[in-house]
C-alpha cells in the first residue's frame, strides 16, 4: 500500500461532537509580578481557533475532505466567530445556537512556546434540542461516508449509543474519541480511540504491553468495539484488532511543541483514511504520521493534505527512488512550495565521475532535479544485448545516494518525451554538445515556456569508454 498516495477529496465526514472556541494569549514574560509568585505575560497577539469538534472538522477539511459539523455554540460573539472560522474553512456548519448558555471556550496563556495557564469558561450544553440533533443526524447520514462521535463530556453526546445504532443501521463507520470512563457508552462502535491515560482509567494501570493487550481485547469484547487504537505519546500508538496480533506504530514527533488538539487530529485523519478505503492499519500510520506534524506546532493545529503528502513521501523514500505517481505528488509538493523543478535522463549504467560532476551542475538550474533512467529493456533496445551491466535497481539506488538528486524514476519507453510530457519540469538539462532544440522532449517544455539547458561534459569519461577500458585491460591479463 502506497501511504504517500492519500486523496480524500470524495469522502465525506460526518462530524457530531462538544464545540468549543480555543483562544490564546501569547507574548514575552521577563520578570515575577510582584503581587504573587507568577510570571508577568506582556500580551502581544490573541488568537482564537476552533476547538474539540470543530477542530476535528477543521482537520478533515484541512485533509481535502467534505466535513459536515453537527453541535452546538451559544448565542454569543464566541458562538458567531466559531461558526465563522469554521465555515471560512470550508466546514458544512449545522450548529444549533442556544440562548442564554454561553459558548465554550478555554482561554490558554502562553509565553516561550509554554503552557502557563488555562482558563475554561463554559456550562453544560444541557438546552441542546436532542430531537433535532438527531434528525439532522439522521439526514446527514444518508450520504456520509463515516462518523465522527466527539466526545468532549460537555453534553452534547449524552445519546451517543443511539447514534452509533443509527450508523450501524445505515452501514456507516463510526469512529469515537472517549472521554466517558464507562465505555457501555461507546457499544458498537467501529472504532475508539482513548489516549493510555483514558485508557487506564476505564480498564487500570497496565504494567506491561501483554496486560495492555489483554485488557484491551477483553473491553472490545464487552462492548462489540472492532478496532482500539490507543494513543500513547512519546510511545506512539497501539492498534487492537480482532483475530490479529497488535500492532505498535513508533512516534514519529521529532520535536514536540503542544499536544493540544493532537487526538482531534489523529481520529479526523485515522477516519477519514479509513472512509477513503485503507485498511485499519495502513490508516493509523497516516493518523500516526499526522499527529507527528500536528505537535511540532503550537496549539491546535490542523494538518493540511500538502504537509501529510510531504512527510509521507519523506517518510516512504528516503531513498529518493519513486514510482511515477509518486513523482507527481512529490513534483506537486514542490510547486506549492514554489520550487523550480529540473530534470534529466539516461541509462546511468556504470557510475563515474562524469556522471556526478554533470548531475552536480543540473542540481544548480533549479531546487529540486529529477533524474528519468531508462529500464532494462530500454537500454538493451538503445545500446545493444550486452547492455546494461547493472540492473535497473542497482542503478537507480546508486544515483539516489548522490546529494544533488532529489527524486530518481524508471521509465520504459526508448525516449523520455511521455514522461517529460506528464512532469512538465521547469527546466529539462541535458549533458553533451546537443544544441538546445535538439534535446529529445525540449519541444514539449519550450511550447509550455519551460526552459532547455546543454550542460559540459567532463572530457574522456563515458560508460562506454569504462567498458572498453576494462575489456581492454582483462585481455592484457589474458
Amino acid at each position: 500500500m502506497k501511504r504517500n498516495l492519500v486523496n480524500f477529496s470524495e469522502v465525506k465526514v460526518l462530524i457530531v461532537g462538544d464545540i468549543m472556541l480555543d483562544r490564546y494569549w501569547s507574548g514575552p514574560t521577563s520578570r515575577i509580578s510582584p503581587e504573587a509568585p507568577v510570571p508577568v505575560v506582556r500580551v502581544e497577539q490573541i488568537e482564537e481557533r476552533p476547538g474539540g469538534a470543530g477542530n476535528v472538522a477543521l482537520n478533515i477539511a484541512a485533509l481535502g475532505a467534505k466535513a459536515v459539523l453537527l453541535g452546538a455554540v451559544g448565542s454569543d460573539a464566541n458562538g458567531k466567530t466559531l461558526k465563522g472560522r469554521l465555515t471560512a474553512a470550508g466546514v458544512n456548519c449545522q450548529l444549533q445556537v442556544l440562548e442564554d448558555i454561553p459558548t465554550v471556550t478555554k482561554l490558554r496563556v502562553l509565553s516561550r512556546h509554554q503552557q502557563l495557564i488555562r482558563l475554561d469558561f463554559e456550562e453544560n450544553l444541557t438546552a441542546i434540542n436532542r430531537k433535532q440533533l438527531l434528525a439532522e443526524y439522521c439526514a446527514e447520514l444518508a450520504e456520509a461516508d463515516v462518523v465522527i462521535l466527539s466526545d468532549y463530556g460537555k453534553g452534547t453526546l449524552t445519546e451517543l449509543t443511539e447514534f452509533i445504532r443509527l450508523a450501524n443501521e445505515a452501514g456507516v463507520p463510526t469512529f469515537v474519541d472517549p472521554k466517558n470512563s464507562d465505555f457501555s457508552h461507546y457499544h458498537g462502535a467501529t472504532m475508539v480511540t482513548p489516549n493510555l491515560h483514558e485508557f487506564e482509567a476505564v480498564v487500570g494501570p497496565c504494567k506491561d504491553e501483554a496486560e495492555l493487550v489483554h485488557k484491551a481485547i477483553k473491553l472490545m469484547d464487552k462492548h462489540a468495539i472492532k478496532y482500539l487504537l490507543i494513543t500513547r505519546g512519546e510511545k506512539g500508538m497501539t492498534l487492537i484488532r480482532p483475530d490479529k496480533t497488535e500492532m505498535h506504530v513508533p512516534s514519529l514527533a521529532k520535536e514536540v511543541f503542544d499536544v493540544t488538539g493532537a487526538g482531534d487530529t489523529v481520529i479526523a485523519a485515522v477516519a477519514t483514511a479509513f472512509a477513503s478505503g485503507l485498511a485499519p492499519a495502513e490508516a493509523v500510520k497516516i493518523a500516526n504520521t499526522a499527529a507527528g506534524i500536528a505537535v511540532s506546532k503550537l496549539g491546535a493545529a490542523t494538518v493540511s493534505i500538502p504537509e501529510l503528502r510531504r512527510a509521507l513521501l519523506k517518510e516512504q523514500n528516503n531513498s529518493g527512488v519513486v514510482n511515477e505517481e509518486q513523482l507527481m505528488l512529490a513534483v506537486a509538493e514542490a510547486r506549492a512550495h514554489h520550487e523550480t523543478v529540473v530534470m534529466t535522463n539516461g541509462c546511468f549504467d556504470i557510475l563515474h565521475a562524469g556522471h556526478v560532476h554533470y548531475l552536480n551542475q543540473a542540481k544548480t538550474q533549479g531546487h529540486r532535479l529529477i533524474v528519468a533512467i531508462n529500464d532494462d529493456a530500454s537500454v538493451a533496445r538503445l545500446k545493444g544485448p550486452n547492455r546494461p551491466i547493472n540492473t535497473i535497481e542497482k542503478r537507480m539506488a546508486v544515483i539516489a545516494g548522490l546529494g544533488s538528486v532529489d527524486w530518481v524514476v524508471p521509465f520504459a519507453d526508448d525516449t523520455p518525451e511521455r514522461l517529460i510530457e506528464k512532469i512538465k519540469p521547469d527546466v529539462l538539462v541535458k549533458g553533451g554538445d546537443y544544441k538546445p532544440e535538439e534535446v529529445v522532449g525540449a519541444d514539449q517544455v519550450l511550447a509550455y515556456g519551460g526552459l532547455v539547458k546543454v550542460l559540459g561534459l567532463v572530457e574522456g569519461l563515458s560508460t562506454s569508454s569504462v567498458i572498453d577500458k576494462i575489456n581492454s585491460d582483462k585481455e592484457k591479463i589474458s
